[in-house]
């Protein structure tokens, strides 16, 4: 009898146990949404002008690149990063102009009751500002990362380091510009940015293109004899 009882206390106590809970997923899980251009028609008509503004300059300063590379990058890198700076104010929304919901959705700021909506200067005039930080952000702090980056992949540590730098300059200016100027220094963001785990829009779009292109102009140079 007693045994009986032992046994029967022993399933319900089996029985009535609560289940393990199984530790929480650690998995990486993107939140942004792709960034819109700007509904203008400036945007729409400027998005397709900017690419071949671009390669154009390139185009035509091939042959003095060849000659001289490090004087005709620095002299490059003025008005790359003008056309970068012009292609962000014109088609792309600021980090400030929006906010960021735990969703990453990029959505309009909300105007308070009887708050006046600013004029067509006054929003190009504030965009002066979050354009010159990009375009610092770029220089001081995505320069050199991407300087490092590319001696890790090769580059000459003792010699030529001019031509690295400008070369990580350029790729700075091109891939990273605009994403500074959409995103700004949101931790999630950017760990997004490096885990190239973002959607597919024209900013991301610009910075693949500038990475596969500069691996695909490194791929030929051993076989330069």
């Amino acid at each position: 009898m007693s045994s009986t009882t032992a046994r029967s206390s022993s399933s319900a106590s089996t029985t009535t146990s609560p289940p393990q809970s199984s530790p929480p997923s650690r998995k990486f899980t993107p939140t942004s949404k792709p960034i819109p251009l700007l509904p203008t028609q400036t945007a729409r008509l400027y998005q397709h002008i900017h690419p071949a503004l671009v390669l154009s300059l390139f185009y035509l300063s091939f042959s003095a690149l060849v000659a001289d590379p490090v004087s005709n990058l620095i002299r490059l890198c003025f008005p790359i990063a003008a056309l970068q700076g012009l292609y962000s104010v014109l088609c792309l929304p600021t980090a400030h102009a929006g906010s960021f919901p735990k969703g990453g959705a990029f959505g309009k700021r909300k105007h308070k009751p009887g708050e006046k909506r600013k004029d067509g200067g006054s929003e190009l005039a504030g965009k002066i500002v979050p354009t010159l930080l990009s375009l610092l952000l770029t220089l001081f702090l995505a320069t050199p990362v991407l300087l490092v980056l590319l001696i890790l992949f090769g580059a000459p540590l003792t010699t030529h380091f001019a031509h690295n730098l400008l070369c990580a300059t350029h790729m700075a200016l091109l891939a990273l510009t605009p994403l500074f100027y959409v995103y700004g220094i949101d931790p999630a963001l950017w760990r997004e940015v490096c885990s190239a785990s973002l959607p597919g829009d024209s900013v991301w779009g610009g910075t693949v293109g500038t990475v596969v292109g500069a691996w695909l102009g490194a791929v030929p140079i051993p076989l330069d004899w």
